[in-house]
């Protein structure tokens, strides 16, 4: 997320390449492709933001004006969209070696790599093991992301809010990163299991999502240190943050009324649920102002039918659906 115009305009990212820093014009020249992935990945981030945030009062909406508010401020709102977007990157960057979609790269190298221990299980004893496949180079896009997602903020690294920045893109790389699971394919006779060949694989997106969720339910406050270069959690004994833990700096808004200043769109008209007790129930989301129960006439698919081959023809149906909206 660097700055605004990545996150809002990911295509539009190598147009004025004199903006960028100079690794991220050196990477628009040298590595188109790289590049492409690049905004795929901060695109990924976005809806997978979208997602996570869909019954918050801050939904991480896209409008463009409000949006660019949000990434201006320190909050914990931003801290996210910054680790999931690098996230995002790092995790299409790997994908595309892994599918064979870069030149730069493939699959995980494993010559070097111990042979894996193998899982305590009935009819494994005496199994052999090793490591084949195509296993995903996580630490391409590691490297990758760190190289184009931090090199604004490198410019200015005794700026507090660069180090905030930096800190909360590794936080995000770090949720794919260490998160590899090993999958195994067995090989033998009749389906017997004499040889298991396995290889490393990322998390799936939305476990990566669920997880910097996480962290930014437990986000910590930081300020700056007097030297410029340290950033110190806020309040008493509290532990400092660890590397993938999301940090701010700045108190959010409570985003109950719309307000450009802040980037808020407010919550008035958003759907909420009259019985929820969580952040989507009609009281916190409407913020105390009640709501109103609407019923709304819905169009989708229905009685569909596949016909050899190879069309699915499906029927219109009209559906009445009971609305709860803010007010």
């Amino acid at each position: 997320a660097v700055g605004s115009p990545l996150v809002m305009d990911p295509n539009s990212i190598c147009r004025k390449t004199k903006r960028l820093a100079g690794k991220q014009a050196e990477l628009c020249q040298l590595e188109p492709e790289i590049v492409q992935e690049v905004a795929k990945g901060t695109k990924l981030g976005v809806r997978e933001c979208q997602y996570q945030f869909r019954f918050r009062r801050w939904n991480c909406t896209s409008h463009s004006k409000y949006f660019g508010k949000i990434l201006q401020q320190d909050i914990r709102e931003t801290a996210f969209v910054y680790a999931i977007t690098a996230a995002g990157v790092s995790h299409a960057i790997t994908q595309a070696c892994s599918m064979g979609e870069l030149l730069q790269c493939g699959c995980e190298l494993t010559r070097s790599r111990t042979p894996p221990s193998p899982t305590v299980g009935p009819g494994m004893e005496g199994t052999a093991w090793e490591w084949g496949g195509c296993g995903d180079d996580v630490q391409f896009g590691y490297e990758k992301s760190q190289q184009f997602m931090d090199a604004k903020s490198k410019k200015g690294k005794n700026d507090i809010r660069a180090l905030i920045d930096l800190h909360n893109n590794e936080a995000g790389r770090l949720a794919v990163r260490s998160y590899m699971r090993t999958e195994c394919k067995c090989h033998g006779l009749s389906g017997s299991c004499t040889l298991r060949t396995c290889w490393r694989k990322m998390p799936h997106f939305r476990e990566v999502g669920d997880r910097l969720l996480e962290r930014f339910n437990g986000a910590f406050k930081v300020m700056g240190g007097n030297d410029g270069k340290t950033l110190i959690p806020v309040g008493d004994n509290i532990k400092p943050p660890d590397k993938q833990d999301l940090i701010y700096s700045a108190d959010s808004p409570d985003f109950c009324s719309a307000n450009r200043k802040t980037g808020s769109l407010g919550t008035r008209g958003r759907v909420c649920n009259s019985t929820a007790m969580d952040t989507s129930g009609c009281d916190l989301l409407c913020c105390g102002r009640g709501h109103r129960d609407e019923t709304v006439v819905l169009e989708e698919n229905c009685l569909c039918r596949f016909h050899w081959c190879c069309v699915v023809q499906c029927r219109k149906c009209s559906v009445r659906q009971e609305l709860s909206l803010c007010v």
